[in-house]
C-alpha cells in the first residue's frame, strides 16, 4: 500500500510542477476555468474582467459581430450535456470548451484529459428561456438537451451562425484536440 501512496505522491509532485509552469504563463492558478478563460481571450478576442471572481461574466468580446457582448467561459473536460447556468441579466453568451462527448456515468477507471474536442456558443438569455419553458431547474449542472448543444456548436462543426471560426482559430483549437481514436 505505501508503494502506491509513494507513487501517487511522486506523480502529484510532477503534476504540480507542470501546473506551476502553466500558471506562470497564464498569470492565474492552473484550473479549467482560468485556463479556459486564457484560451478564450487569445482565440476569441475576449477581454477578461480584471477580477477572476466577477459575478456572472468572465469578459467581453472585443471584435466581430459580438463586440462588446459579455461572455461566461466554461471548460468541461467531457461533454456530458450539463452546463452551470446563471440567471444574471448582464450575461449575453456562454462560450463552452468541452472534451469528448460522454454520458454521465461512473468515473471509475476513466480519465478526464485536458483536451478541447468542441466549442459551443450559447445565447444565455435564449437558453435560459428555453430551459424555463421546459421547467428545467437551473444552476449548477443544468441538463441541456443534445440538440441545443449541437445547434450551439462553433467548432469543429459550424452549427451556430452567431460566430464564424477563422481558419487560424480552428488551427489553434486543434492543438488541444484529443488524440484520434482515444477513448476516455
Amino acid at each position: 500500500m505505501s508503494g502506491e501512496l509513494e507513487q501517487i505522491a511522486d506523480l502529484l509532485r510532477q503534476r504540480n510542477a507542470v501546473d506551476e509552469r502553466i500558471a506562470a504563463v497564464i498569470g492565474r492558478p492552473m484550473t479549467a476555468g482560468h485556463l479556459g478563460e486564457w484560451i478564450a481571450a487569445r482565440v476569441f478576442h475576449v477581454e477578461l474582467e480584471q477580477s477572476a471572481v466577477a459575478a456572472a461574466i468572465d469578459g467581453r468580446f472585443t471584435t466581430g459581430p459580438l463586440q462588446g457582448r459579455t461572455v461566461n467561459v466554461k471548460w468541461y473536460l467531457k461533454r456530458e450535456n450539463l452546463l452551470d447556468i446563471t440567471e444574471s441579466a448582464v450575461l449575453d453568451y456562454y462560450l463552452v470548451f468541452t472534451g469528448p462527448t460522454s454520458v454521465a456515468a461512473s468515473s471509475r477507471g476513466g480519465t478526464r484529459p485536458w483536451t478541447i474536442a468542441a466549442v459551443y456558443l450559447f445565447d444565455a438569455q435564449r437558453l435560459l428561456d428555453e430551459l424555463r419553458a421546459r421547467g428545467v431547474k437551473t444552476g449548477t449542472a443544468t441538463s441541456v438537451r443534445a440538440a441545443q448543444w449541437e445547434s450551439a456548436e462553433i467548432f469543429p462543426r459550424a452549427g451556430n451562425g452567431l460566430l464564424r471560426m477563422e481558419p487560424e482559430q480552428a488551427r489553434i483549437l486543434r492543438l488541444f484536440a484529443p488524440p484520434e481514436g482515444s477513448v476516455h
